[in-house]
């Protein structure tokens, strides 16, 4: 199944650390963050699940959840996760589904047969909370991914959900934003009343609203 932009996230019940769940369900009015990996007890894998439970305060504060997935069993990810918490010094306090049937990997695309025929890539999706799939990332198994650009792309589809404003290249929170083509400059005056700068007649910058 290929999901695209916009899409609907397939719901679905599984197993996971933290007990049953039934997706759909478990986002409630949140964002959230539902990243794969290929296998347990793995190195890229375990570095990466340490850097989410780091980061872990920094969704909360955004109203995101996360939550893992592998094709390993739920006996499996116990026993690793205390790896995880000597090896990266982090405690896991987020759900890792188990996905041994590969139900949710084939609801989600996560396997790619070329790649390889067994495990999961290392797949993101970002879902807001009326459930439609906002980000898709995929990263070959030996590249570990950087969970300091799923925030900052979290900060911007926030902002521009707001705002009717779009974000310019490496933007971090706080910055200048571009008003989007589609406001005039008349309606501009009373959205953005800081004011803006003009380099083209299509790219107006502005302080961010929320600064």
């Amino acid at each position: 199944m290929s999901l695209r932009l916009g899409d609907i996230a397939p719901d679905f019940q599984a197993d996971t650390t933290e007990g049953p769940i039934s997706f759909h369900e478990w986002i409630g009015d949140s964002w959230a963050i539902l990243f794969s990996h290929p296998k347990d007890f793995t190195p890229v894998c375990t570095t990466e699940l340490g850097e989410v439970a780091r980061l872990k305060p920094e969704f909360d504060k955004r109203n995101v959840k996360v939550i893992g997935l592998s094709v390993d069993p739920v006996d499996s990810h116990r026993k690793w996760v205390g790896d995880i918490e000597e090896t990266q010094h982090q405690k896991v306090g987020y759900p890792i589904i188990a996905d041994s049937e590969r139900k949710v990997a084939d609801l989600y695309g996560m396997i790619h047969p070329a790649h390889d025929e067994v495990y999961t890539v290392r797949t993101v999706f970002i879902i807001d909370p009326q459930k439609r799939v906002r980000l898709t990332l995929t990263y070959p198994q030996t590249a570990g991914r950087n969970f300091d650009e799923i925030l900052r792309v979290i900060d911007s589809m926030q902002l521009t959900d707001r705002h009717k404003v779009a974000t310019p290249v490496n933007w971090r929170q706080g910055e200048d934003v571009i008003i989007v083509p589609a406001v005039s400059d008349e309606d501009a005056k009373q959205l953005f009343p800081k004011g803006w700068k003009t380099l083209k007649p299509y790219l107006r910058v502005t302080p961010s609203p929320d600064a």
